[in-house]
């Protein structure tokens, strides 16, 4: 039979056991938890700088696509300078940012190049008298051409930086 010295030396042997058990289990859920909050974390900052980064992207992506409508309105139609004043202001704005944005740099220089070349196609102003001679008119026509095929190859130039901005955004 068992004396009450082993029984007593067995219990305390197995709460010994349980107390190394549950503390060994209580290390192990804390270094779980503190892996998984690492990886949390790690991930937040992640998240925080990719927000960061995308929010560089928010004010050139609207002025390309105000000098989109700008530009739009103007299809098919001959400008003179003061009807391209908008066009002149927002291609300053992307002026201003195009050398600070590395991602687009490019691209917004090369909307910046193409709003240049638009603004020189500005017609001169017309003329006092209503009566315009035949060499004068073709003269015109073939400036307004030139005028929309620069305003078509500014479409172009925005469209391809508003598409570079749309696929850094979803990287």
């Amino acid at each position: 039979m068992m004396t009450s010295t082993t029984l007593a030396i067995g219990t305390s042997a197995g709460t010994l056991a349980a107390t190394i058990v549950s503390w060994l289990l209580l290390g192990a859920l804390t270094t779980y938890g503190l892996v998984h909050h690492r990886q949390v974390f790690a991930w937040m900052k992640k998240i925080r700088t990719k927000d960061e980064d995308n929010a560089a992207y928010d004010d050139p992506d609207k002025w390309l696509a105000d000098l989109y409508k700008a530009q739009c309105r103007r299809a098919q139609k001959p400008c003179y300078a003061e009807d391209l004043d908008d066009i002149f202001e927002i291609g300053n704005m992307l002026r201003g940012v195009a050398d600070h944005i590395e991602a687009i740099r490019a691209e917004l220089t090369k909307v910046v190049e193409r709003v240049d070349i638009y603004l020189t196609t500005a017609l001169p102003e017309p003329p006092a008298t209503l009566k315009v001679t035949l060499p004068e008119h073709r003269t015109l026509l073939v400036k307004a051409m030139k005028q929309e095929a620069a305003r078509a190859e500014l479409a172009w130039a925005i469209i391809t930086a508003q598409q570079k901005i749309k696929s850094l955004r979803s990287s």
